[in-house]
C-alpha cells in the first residue's frame, strides 16, 4: 500500500486473506480516509471492489493540487517575462 504526501510517502505492507479487495486493503492500512479518493494497482485506476492478487501494490491517489496543463502554462508565462 502506497500513499504519497507532499514531500513524503507512506508505505504499509499488508497480509490479507485471499479474495480481499482494494477497499479491504485501504481499511486495513489505516493510511487514508477513502471518501473521494481514487485507487490504483501499479498505476492503473481501479474500483474499491477490485479483487487483489498476491503481490499487488495498491496506490491511493490524492486530488491534484494543480492541473498539469495549467502548471505548464504558468511555467511558460514565467519564461516569457
Amino acid at each position: 500500500m502506497i500513499y504519497a504526501l507532499p514531500g513524503s510517502c507512506e508505505a504499509v505492507h499488508l497480509i490479507l486473506p485471499a479474495g480481499s479487495t482494494v477497499g479491504d486493503a485501504i481499511k486495513a492500512s489505516g493510511i487514508a480516509q477513502a471518501a473521494g479518493l481514487k485507487f490504483g494497482i501499479y498505476g492503473k485506476v481501479v474500483a474499491a471492489g477490485t479483487t487483489l492478487a498476491d503481490g499487488d501494490r495498491v496506490e491511493i491517489y490524492r486530488p491534484l493540487e494543480l492541473d498539469p496543463k495549467e502548471a505548464r502554462r504558468r511555467r511558460a508565462r514565467k519564461k516569457l517575462v
